[in-house]
């Protein structure tokens, strides 16, 4: 009993501090506390963000917001075709002085690493970050470094048919735990917007409501929160089915149902709740799965969008029944 409230007041202090963040964010994007909300579950269960959109609908912006909401290290990466890896991990300079090498940090080196418009770099750049996004961990001349927590990617792109694009490789989107789309503001959030930021800059002035130490407690408790073997069962199941389906020739890794369960387990708390249901799997599907899918020449031609199996399969894979898959029994002592 002791043990189930102390989960319980966890999922209260998460649900609290996240709708502090939330709140700090939308005080620069206006009128997308969906898209807000999926970017800080994806931080609490330690993935990283691919925001997709063209250009000047607030990509940028989000990633700066959401970063500087926490009192923690961020750095900027503008990528560019010219971007070299090292320009990212860093490089081993010769010192003078001490006649030997030293290694010269890159900007990856820090809690929250914003990378603008990530596929205008060559795949070469690109890889650059496999290694930091799946292991947290950096190697350069034989040396691993590690890297701090939290960490989390938070990257842009525009679409592949913009000029001066490259596709990103399948082993890079598949570390991105979601993608989200911003979408163009409603009018009304528009015109909030031209006052807002007309006249000031929201960004600038935009405070910290906790730090990278209280982030870090917070996925502590995320990690704790219960799935259900029928839930787990549930997420097995539906990335299965991406593999299974004829409407896809590149189904869903073991990498994203992991991925799946972690944000179902941090959206579980977002709602303070220390349990996940199947409307948690249900919920982050499309944004954790799609991106990770290549359509078969027959879904192309029919204009059959990743989004569209994956909704699909939503409706076709059972979900498990509400007593098997809620909250956990308590057990008498």
């Amino acid at each position: 009993m002791a043990r189930r409230g102390e989960a319980r007041q966890g999922t209260e202090d998460v649900a609290a501090r996240a709708g502090e963040i939330a709140q700090a964010v939308e005080s620069v994007i206006e009128g997308k506390p969906e898209v807000v909300r999926l970017a800080i579950t994806v931080l609490l269960a330690e993935g990283h963000l691919l925001i997709e959109d063209v250009p000047g609908v607030g990509k940028t912006m989000l990633a700066k917001a959401l970063a500087r909401a926490i009192d923690c290290s961020v750095r900027r990466v503008q990528f560019t075709p010219d971007l070299l890896p090292s320009d990212i991990t860093g490089v081993s300079a010769y010192n003078q002085e001490r006649r030997e090498f030293e290694f010269k940090p890159g900007p990856i080196f820090a809690n929250f690493v914003v990378g603008d418009e990530i596929n205008r770099a060559s795949p070469k750049t690109q890889s650059a970050l496999l290694e930091c996004m799946a292991e947290r961990t950096v190697t350069v001349d034989g040396y691993t470094y590690e890297l701090e927590a939290p960490f989390m990617v938070v990257a842009t792109q525009n679409p592949i048919e913009m000029e001066g694009t490259y596709p990103l490789p399948e082993a890079q989107r598949d570390r991105f735990t979601a993608r989200v789309s911003m979408g163009y503001p409603s009018a009304d959030a528009e015109l909030d917007m031209v006052d807002s930021h007309g006249s000031h800059d929201p960004l600038g002035e935009l405070e910290p409501v906790t730090d990278a130490f209280a982030v870090s407690k917070l996925i502590d408790v995320v990690r704790t929160v219960h799935v259900a073997d029928p839930v787990k069962r549930y997420a097995v199941d539906l990335v299965t089915a991406t593999r299974e389906t004829p409407d896809l020739r590149l189904g869903a890794s073991p990498r994203a149902t992991l991925h799946l369960v972690r944000a179902a387990r941090a959206a579980a708390a977002l709602d303070d709740r220390d349990y996940v249901v199947p409307d948690d799997i249900q919920a982050l599907a499309v944004p954790v799965l799609a991106h990770r899918l290549l359509p078969s020449a027959e879904a192309s031609l029919a204009r059959r969008s990743p989004e569209a199996v994956v909704a699909e399969l939503l409706h076709r894979v059972p979900v498990p029944d509400a007593a098997s898959s809620g909250r956990p029994r308590r057990t008498s002592r």
